[in-house]
């Protein structure tokens, strides 16, 4: 299990939740477990308050996580993470005196006294580790952290001893390694994960990437893990729009490279694609980081063959990267009890009900699986031909097709606890009452909106659930209403490539990629072909696309005007009629001559059983759009639907 951060250390109780929280992993078969990175001093700290291990009282409070981890039999590295540059804090240090792009504060520049001191750092958090039961030390040099910008031309513009040379440059993550190997002894474990392929101007290329990873196993290490692209780099390397395995090449690459075990990281997300690429030889070891948050179970169900019941990560980041990002706790969107181990019952329930679950969308089906997990006896109720509700039109968008994964394994656990699916039933108030059900759970969703614009049922006019389903033909001139993430999605799905499934080589084409690791990775990005000509429409003033994920939505604002989409804001819209659609920018009226008129201006909840059912003096549990409708937040409806069913 790789290294992720989560944010646990800022809670209370935070000791006993991270024991939870890597305990249910080591229980769930992972022989190996990373932790978020440690900062072996103050300047190396990420922000105020982030894990920091330099004294003994720090790592006195540390041995309930190493004791929970070796009572299931399982091994624990604590990763030693110097931010540098990244750092968020007053007292920012840096190789050079270079301001990283997506940092606001200029690192002060460590002087050669201050250099070796770090080294100390380094080798005292290794030993600290050690005397808390730490099984050894991950140094974490890739990424664009502090030994990482060491070794790159782009952020080491020393002159003496630590700079200049690849050699100097490469001499401090060296002598961290061999200092923490002497310390450790040989009965500990010296994992150093390496930049395999740094995707920025100025990083390493092949040629000096394999002389830090001979230098550092040289110098002691016994794993060599890999990490890919830096925090600046303007490439995807784990969300959902780089595809399954892309990464692979550069584990595969460094095994002709050193002698010592190569791990294969980053977008593995399925035992099968693991056992392919030990299989294939292109790594000895496999690091998986978020499907272990995803699904604490992986190993186990893998190794009783029971894989179509694992949770599968769907690389959406929007409750994990998206909440780090955000300064809040680490979260899973399919697994809402990701970071959390401590606040759910596993227990049966004490007294079961029979349940009714109005809808099939994510909060439906999650309610249903969770109720009847607890023992309760659950009806689930589908007014369409299928299950899945809005999760069916979020794999049709490109990238997406992981969505497939999650109703895989929603609707495989219906079948496993034995819920009663009633599809083409669009129950109403009186069925229910009839039928005398203990609890009536509505999951109804979300309608979409119409707004009040002249010509709104003019036959250009589309809704967005006919366009993703495919039912609407949709012309070359597209104008966009409304600039949520459904509109952004739309964008996507209408100016994508007709092949919506991307290889890794379309990845590597599409993002400028360079597998063969020249000068850093990085290709220059050829135009694509000019498809249709889309406009995105907003009425406000702010940003377009500023409340999309802080950790995707960038990549989907970068392919969106590769594509040429046009984004507009403070638009009025005057009518609709053959012309096209009339608008006003900032009170100047113009017309866009489009074919097809694409609406996506926000959801309302379907509430109106909820409200029929009151009427008839019936208590129900309204969750997820049919409480509160806000895009498509399947993150919220899981989390509710999951919450509600605890209570019941």
């Amino acid at each position: 299990m790789g290294s992720m951060h989560t944010r646990l250390e800022h809670m209370d109780e935070a000791v006993r939740r991270e024991a939870a929280f890597y305990g249910a992993r080591a229980a769930g078969g992972v022989a190996l477990i990373v932790t978020g990175g440690f900062s072996p001093n103050i300047a190396g700290m990420f922000e105020p308050g982030a894990p920091l291990l330099n004294t003994r009282e720090q790592a006195d409070h540390l041995r309930p996580i190493t004791d929970e981890v070796h009572r299931h039999g399982a091994k624990i590295l604590l990763q030693i993470l110097h931010a540098g540059r990244y750092a968020k804090h007053d007292d920012i240090v840096g190789v050079s005196a270079l301001r990283s792009p997506i940092n606001s504060r200029s690192p002060r520049v460590l002087s050669e006294i201050e250099i070796q001191s770090t080294v100390d750092d380094f080798v005292q958090c290794a030993l600290l580790a050690r005397e808390v039961g730490f099984d050894g030390v991950e140094l974490m040099g890739s990424e664009g952290y502090l030994l990482n910008q060491f070794t790159a031309q782009r952020t080491n513009q020393r002159t003496d001893l630590w700079g200049g040379s690849l050699e100097n440059r490469c001499r401090f993550p060296v002598e961290v390694t061999r200092r923490v190997r002497l310390a450790l002894g040989a009965e500990h474990i010296v994992m150093y994960r390496i930049s395999a392929i740094e995707l920025v101007e100025g990083g390493l290329g092949a040629a000096d990437t394999d002389y830090l990873a001979r230098a550092v196993e040289a110098a002691g290490a016994d794993i060599l893990n890999t990490g890919y692209g830096w925090h600046e780099a303007p490439v995807p390397t784990i969300a959902y729009h780089v595809p399954r395995g892309a990464w692979v090449f550069g584990a595969k690459r460094l095994m002709g490279v050193v002698n010592i075990p190569v791990v294969a990281s980053n977008r593995i997300n399925t035992p099968e694609l693991a056992e392919q690429i030990l299989a294939e030889g292109s790594a000895d070891l496999i690091s998986m980081a978020r499907p272990m948050l995803s699904d604490p179970e992986f190993v186990n169900k893998t190794v009783r063959g029971r894989t179509d019941e694992i949770n599968t990560c769907i690389a959406c980041n929007q409750s994990c990267l998206d909440n780090i990002f955000t300064d809040r706790v680490a979260a899973c969107l399919v697994n809402p009890r990701a970071c959390r181990e401590t606040e759910f019952d596993a227990a049966p329930a004490t007294h079961p009900k029979r349940i009714a679950v109005i809808g099939s969308g994510p909060a439906g089906l999650t309610s249903a699986v969770e109720c009847a997990r607890r023992a309760h006896q659950v009806t689930l109720f589908e007014a369409g031909a299928e299950v899945g509700g809005q999760l069916n039109l979020a794999r049709r968008i490109p990238g997406k097709q992981e969505f497939n994964e999650l109703l895989r394994y929603l609707t495989r656990q219906l079948q496993l606890l034995s819920v009663e699916v009633r599809l083409n039933s669009r129950v109403d108030a009186g069925a229910l009452q009839a039928e005398g059900f203990d609890e009536v759970i509505i999951a109804t969703g979300v309608m979409p909106r119409t707004p009040e614009v002249p010509g709104i049922d003019h036959p250009k006019v589309l809704g967005y659930i006919d366009v993703i389903e495919g039912r609407a033909q949709v012309g070359n001139r597209v104008a966009i209403v409304g600039a949520g993430g459904i509109a952004h999605d739309v964008a996507e799905l209408l100016s994508a490539p007709t092949h919506a499934v991307q290889t890794p080589d379309d990845f590597y084409r599409e993002w400028g990629v360079d597998p063969t690791v020249t000068q850093g990775g990085s290709l220059p990005v050829a135009d694509p072909t000019r498809g249709r000509q889309i406009y995105v429409l907003q009425r406000s003033s702010t940003r377009i696309g500023e409340r999309l994920g802080k950790s995707t939505g960038w990549i989907l604002r970068s392919k969106l005007k590769r594509h040429k989409v046009q984004f507009i804001n403070c638009v009025t819209y005057d009518k609709i009629d053959d012309q096209g659609l009339h608008i006003r920018i900032h009170g100047s009226a113009q017309v866009l001559n489009v074919d097809s008129i694409v609406i996506c201006a926000g959801q309302d909840p379907d509430n109106r059983l909820a409200s029929q059912l009151r009427a008839l003096g019936i208590e129900c549990h309204v969750i997820g759009g049919a409480r509160h409708a806000t895009e498509l937040d399947a993150a919220r409806a899981i989390y509710e639907g999951t919450r509600l069913a605890q209570r019941l």
